[in-house]
């Protein structure tokens, strides 16, 4: 992988991925920090690792994988083929267990509809310039949801691509692209409504029993 001259301090680093505890008692659920040393604060979570950031580093953050969660090798040749891109982050260096990235400011489209945050169709436009880019590069985008897209000043960003490098078709982003604009843009962008969590958290799960009852069906 490319050496960058953008670090983090050495002895920070090793102090932080040392002290940092992470769990991950489910493959479906976002992963537990149970420890994380100060004055590194936790960005976000997803199912296989967490991402944190240090106020000395602003423009960088830390992905760590949980213990036993596989993924790091693929996601360190997802960067490699990516390169420079303007939607996506950059990584400037990796580890057995981490990677150091580009920090992608933002908030994501599930915040967005939680707290009623307008998602102009930018964003959605945006998504699809990235994911075409991605293709170009022979990746395959994959998981790609609510959660692993933010929005920056009325333009989409994506993040987290770990698992760019699997060859069959993930229909997550066509089918809440196709929600956006049959049903967020006309009924909801505009209202100012805030979807409660355990809503979100309802539709998110109800999918992917829908998702699981569509494949035992289709076979």
């Amino acid at each position: 992988m490319e050496k960058r001259a953008i670090a983090i301090n050495e002895e920070i680093l090793q102090h932080f991925l040392r002290e940092v505890r992470l769990e991950s008692p489910s493959p479906v659920d976002p992963v537990i920090v149970s420890h994380l040393p100060e004055p590194w604060e936790l960005v976000g979570t997803g199912n296989y690792a967490g991402v944190f950031g240090h106020p000395d580093y602003p423009d960088l953050v830390v992905k760590v994988y949980a213990p036993g969660r596989p993924g790091i090798e693929q996601e360190k040749k997802v960067y490699e083929k990516l390169g420079e891109s303007r939607y996506f982050p950059v990584c400037y260096q990796a580890g057995e267990h981490f990677l150091v990235l580009k920090r992608v400011r933002g908030i994501s489209l599930f915040d967005c509809v939680r707290y009623g945050i307008p998602i102009p169709p930018q964003v959605i436009e945006d998504v699809e310039a990235a994911l075409a880019e991605a293709r170009a590069k022979g990746l395959h985008p994959h998981d790609v949801h609510g959660k692993n897209v933010l929005m920056y000043q009325g333009r989409g960003y994506l993040i987290d691509v770990s698992d760019y490098l699997k060859p069959h078709e993930d229909t997550k982003w066509r089918d809440l692209r196709k929600a956006y604009y049959r049903i967020y843009l006309p009924y909801l962008k505009d209202r100012g409504w805030k979807i409660p969590l355990w809503v979100l958290d309802g539709v998110r799960k109800g999918y992917r029993v829908y998702k699981k009852w569509k494949r035992l069906f289709s076979s």
